[in-house]
């Protein structure tokens, strides 16, 4: 697969709380991000979901993406993405095709096994302890997927019950970062979305064998990847490697343990010295930024993206501040060519 002229690019939000926001500001930028997106011609927006993370605001996608769609036109909104685990399956599929049917073609769903939080967190929101001690999540997205195509058996138990609005079905990912997530894609005939800020070495062969290996659904007639990744993009390299600074230095925390900290200001992370933990897990965390000028991030993109047989990039974009972080994505917009009719 040669670089692609046309690849396209959409942004994954943490709705991160920076530089001392209270919540209500950084959901407020979150809309504003989402907004310049469907001006600038990104193709989709989409919302984590973390619990008991006291600097994120995403525990609730749905209701950012319920929100976010009616403050757009054109761009797709979704999650990315619901932990089913935490998660009764008959209720997401209520939930995401009540937003279809608001917003017709614009909605996606993006489902993730993982917990997105501590163990206890997780215990919480299920309720029951073999929720968190057993796998659960086969069942759950048979019984997800069921509910959507009208599958169940005859005699299953849920066989009779017609989730609403009727027909009204998302697009649907199947999240991953590790192979477990590409097989389930594989099989299920679903998008697959890799994320290669959490595993960026196996990013590209991961997603070259899902294309490789996609067996048609009634979800989707052909393979659909999408590459994450984090890029921060400024005017030079030099003030890009500058901004990029407190993305770094709040993964090395991550790395060492420290999750209670707030996101580090651009002047904190200036000034910081690095602990030999610290500079070990900056070191070893290279491979999950893409930092540069646009020339360099686009380049660096493009290659990417042939590699691993993708056609999407879609961006975390850590910057603190609001006005550098719309720059950053108004600079690729441009370099990419998008435009609003996408």
């Amino acid at each position: 697969m040669k670089p692609n002229h046309h690849l396209t690019l959409s942004i994954l939000d943490l709705a991160t709380m920076y530089n001392g926001e209270t919540p209500s500001e950084t959901l407020a930028n979150s809309t504003a991000l989402v907004q310049l997106a469907d001006q600038l011609g990104y193709t989709r927006y989409w919302f984590a979901e973390h619990h008991n993370t006291k600097y994120q605001m995403s525990s609730a996608p749905d209701l950012l993406s319920a929100h976010t769609a009616v403050h757009t036109k054109r761009i797709r909104i979704g999650a990315g993405g619901i932990m089913l685990p935490n998660h009764s399956p008959l209720k997401v599929v209520e939930n995401f095709s009540m937003l279809e049917a608001l917003h017709p073609e614009r909605i996606d769903l993006g489902i993730g096994r993982a917990p997105g939080t501590d163990q206890m967190t997780a215990y919480a929101l299920r309720r029951f302890e073999e929720a968190v001690t057993k796998d659960h999540f086969p069942e759950q997205l048979n019984q997800l997927l069921s509910f959507y195509s009208r599958s169940f058996p005859v005699d299953h138990p849920f066989s009779q019950i017609t989730p609403t609005p009727v027909e009204a079905i998302p697009a649907l990912f199947m999240l991953g970062s590790s192979q477990g997530g590409m097989q389930f894609a594989i099989n299920n005939g679903l998008g697959f979305v890799f994320a290669a800020h959490i595993s960026p070495d196996l990013a590209v062969p991961v997603l070259r064998t899902y294309r490789e290996n996609f067996k048609p659904s009634v979800f989707l007639s052909a393979a659909k990847s999408i590459l994450s990744t984090i890029v921060i993009c400024a005017e030079t390299d030099e003030e890009a490697r500058d901004l990029a600074r407190p993305a770094e230095l709040q993964w090395a925390r991550w790395g060492t343990g420290s999750f209670h900290l707030p996101p580090p200001t651009l002047d904190e992370a200036r000034s910081h010295i690095y602990s030999p933990a610290e500079e070990a897990a900056y070191q070893a965390n290279k491979g999950r930024f893409i930092i540069g000028s646009v020339k360099k991030v686009e380049e660096r993109l493009r290659t990417l993206a042939a590699e691993a047989m993708v056609d999407e990039i879609m961006i975390l974009n850590m910057l603190t501040d609001k006005d550098t972080r719309h720059q950053s994505f108004s600079l690729l917009a441009d370099a990419f060519e998008l435009t609003a009719s996408h």
